[in-house]
């Protein structure tokens, strides 16, 4: 009997998480007790008009024969809607988004006037019945296998159904367990003519790829809902989960209809040592952000033009990149002069990450999106400014070492608020000794010997 298991994923920017989160849209099975863990499940939306392309990555570990996900979608896919990408792209347009750091080193202040710059997880269904006397069966209980498809090693089912208790019967009889609380969710969907999208791994067509990981799934569709399901991951979820969602959009920033957009505080200067704490800070500063909202807001993380960025936490996606990822407007590479070779920047590409933490009490809805034209720039992005190290001597060195104690007891500060971390503790892992060395004459230098 397969059992639902929750996915588990961890924030993946440029660090190792301090703990998990949760799987996404739609609900997972698996057998046993089997566990499934989520390091880095993402969803990317392409959005034009009613076109959508979505993305749907997770990593996991176990076997892929154990693994299924049912995902609802708003309209019948057919088979050449559905396709199987690198996962590196996924990965590609996380670091270019992530959030960041940036570095500021003070100049000589006796040189200078010193001047304080204030997916998918997969299930093995049961062999047992013939195709013929599975389509019976689901007919007899009002299920519909609308279409069946294997794309690259994924074996897919399009399910519509009549009612909720005969798409839980169709679903248990083929060896899956459903959640409590999964039954009134999925009337809701029924209701709205939603469809389910079924996929679980064809492990002889995975040994012919020679794939020893599991692809994302896209699916194309034309809709004029613009969502993302995320109800049915919550009906047996372990305390609240976390989502992120990048969109590609024409025009601007997409932001949530249903929910608060809430852009993290950002640009603020904090304390150097964080360059060597940076996951542990940014999962402090998004927890505590989330407390404050008390769990009820969608937080912006980037908005960006993808022409270009300042600064870049990795490369801009190339137009092959975004084209495999749905981006059907971009053109292919044009050239200004005759014998140049073909300009790469992304035409009319925006990018907006969105990052959410939930549960089903606090996010009772689907999450709901639209396109705005707002195209100001947005990252989350902190500062370290790094004191003058260097020998120099000079009247404007006092001044200069008073004006660093100053900042480095706002970025103290800062931290605190961004985190909730005791300021007292913050200020002992701070580095307050002399910001500089003395002349090379070295006629002080025993000052810095045992300290």
């Amino acid at each position: 009997m397969r059992k639902l298991f929750i996915a588990l994923f961890a924030l993946t920017l440029h660090f190792t998480a301090a703990h998990p989160a949760h799987a996404f849209c739609g609900f997972y099975v698996a057998k046993g007790d089997t566990k499934l863990f989520n390091k880095a499940s993402k969803v990317a939306l392409v959005r034009d008009e009613n076109r959508t392309v979505i993305t749907m990555a997770n990593d996991f570990k176990g076997n892929p024969k154990e693994f299924a996900i049912v995902v609802p979608v708003p309209t019948f896919i057919q088979r050449e809607q559905i396709h199987v990408t690198d996962p590196a792209i996924i990965d590609h347009l996380d670091a270019y988004s992530a959030p960041r750091l940036v570095e500021y080193f003070d100049p000589d202040p006796c040189a200078y006037r010193y001047d304080e710059i204030g997916v998918m997880d997969m299930m093995r269904a049961p062999a047992a019945a013939s195709k013929s006397e599975v389509r019976e069966r689901a007919k007899g209980l009002g299920v519909k296998i609308e279409a069946e498809y294997t794309v690259g090693e994924y074996d897919i089912l399009i399910l519509s159904a009549q009612q909720s208790s005969g798409l839980e019967t169709w679903l248990r009889e083929n060896g899956y367990t459903i959640p409590n609380g999964a039954s009134e969710i999925l009337a809701s969907y029924i209701r709205q003519n939603i469809r389910f999208f079924v996929a679980k791994v064809n492990l002889e067509e995975q040994s012919k790829l020679g794939f020893s990981y599991l692809r994302p799934l896209q699916i194309a569709f034309e809709s004029p809902k613009f969502m993302l399901p995320i109800r049915l991951g919550t009906v047996n979820a372990d305390g609240p989960q976390d989502l992120f969602v990048f969109t590609l959009t024409r025009r601007g920033r997409v932001e949530t209809t249903n929910y608060r957009t809430v852009r993290l505080r950002e640009g603020m200067d904090i304390p150097t040592y964080i360059k060597n704490d940076f996951g542990n800070f940014y999962q402090a500063a998004f927890s505590e952000a989330v407390r404050k909202e008390s769990m009820r807001a969608v937080f912006l993380e980037y908005a960006w033009d993808m022409g270009w960025c300042d600064p870049c936490a990795s490369d801009p996606l190339s137009n092959q990149e975004l084209r495999e990822l749905g981006v059907f407007w971009i053109d292919q590479p044009q050239t200004q002069y005759r014998y140049q070779p073909p300009i790469q920047v992304p035409q009319n590409v925006y990018l907006t990450r969105l990052h959410v933490r939930y549960d089903g009490a606090h996010f009772p809805e689907d999450l709901t999106f639209q396109e705005t034209s707002d195209r100001t720039n947005f990252q989350a992005r902190y500062v370290l400014r790094h004191p003058y190290k260097g020998g120099a001597s000079c009247p404007a060195m006092q001044e200069y070492e008073r004006q660093v104690r100053s900042r480095q007891e706002r970025e103290a500060e800062s931290l605190a608020s961004l985190t909730g971390w005791s300021i007292d503790d913050i200020r002992r892992r701070m580095d307050f000794s002399p910001v500089h060395v003395t002349g090379s004459s070295g006629s002080q230098w025993w000052r810095e010997l045992w300290k």
